[in-house]
């Protein structure tokens, strides 16, 4: 588990924008600003999609991310569970490929430390299953 505190960033326009951080993870378990969720979650910079469901739950098949990619994202983080079982299809790399979406999926511990350090400086959303 770790613990890192919610922050701003300047959005090069004269303004600060409130950016979702995650506070803690541990296996099932998620806080997000304050938030605690035990569903898989999106998590855009500005709000939470708790709840989420792919058509196969060890799989990311591109229709499990249509949503977030008219979104328009520089990056995807995606949490691959605990353990990293979760798979990434051939076919949503590819997606994320052509519409210029960097792809970085990593175990759901590592994947939440580093959406916290992108997110800072990028449009970046994670895509995290929190269990296995």
């Amino acid at each position: 588990m770790f613990i890192i505190k919610y922050y701003t960033r300047d959005s090069g326009k004269n303004k600060v924008e409130e950016v979702a951080m995650i506070d803690t993870y541990d296996f099932g378990n998620i806080v997000i600003n304050g938030q605690k969720y035990t569903s898989d979650v999106i998590v855009y910079p500005d709000q939470v999609r708790s709840n989420w469901w792919r058509r196969e739950g060890h799989r990311l098949d591109p229709e499990d991310i249509r949503e977030l990619v008219s979104w328009r994202p520089e990056v995807l983080i995606v949490g691959t569970g605990s353990m990293g079982c979760m798979k990434i299809s051939p076919e949503t790399e590819e997606l994320l490929k052509s519409q210029e979406i960097e792809l970085i999926a990593e175990p759901t511990p590592r994947a939440c430390q580093i959406f916290n350090q992108i997110s800072a400086t990028r449009r970046a959303v994670a895509a995290l299953h929190l269990t296995c």
